[in-house]
């Protein structure tokens, strides 16, 4: 099974960016925290030519639901979508939330997280 699910668009990383949060936010998703990779190197001294961004998403009632169904949610709680540059083009991707869930052997939370899958990849979908 991949893991991850990765989109290419044409548009520069910070438009991307943009237009992922204001996709994710159309959709009841808010941004928690935007992790910028190359920026947070340099702060520790380290020249890193890359770009990355790190997304941590979430909705809050959907991972309420989640947590009190089964704690364990926790270890994969917020969820990451990431916009980097890799050869020239720009990506959009997230690790799928589907393969995170499987190995907690659990129906409803595979269920969930199908549900929260489909709506990221729709977000992502929207943002290219």
């Amino acid at each position: 099974m991949e893991f991850a699910y990765t989109l290419t668009t044409d548009k520069t990383m910070n438009q991307a960016v943009a237009d992922v949060k204001e996709r994710l936010q159309e959709l009841q998703f808010g941004t928690l925290w935007e992790f910028n990779i190359p920026a947070k190197l340099k702060e520790k001294g380290i020249d890193y030519q890359g770009n990355a961004t790190v997304l941590e998403v979430c909705n809050p009632s959907r991972a309420k639901e989640a947590l009190e169904h089964n704690m364990n949610v926790v270890y994969f709680l917020p969820c990451k979508i990431v916009i980097y540059e890799e050869k020239g083009q720009t990506k959009i991707g997230m690790v799928k939330l589907t393969v995170f869930m499987d190995l907690l052997k659990d129906k409803h939370l595979k269920d969930f997280a199908q549900e929260v899958e489909s709506t990221l990849k729709l977000a992502m979908d929207r943002a290219i």
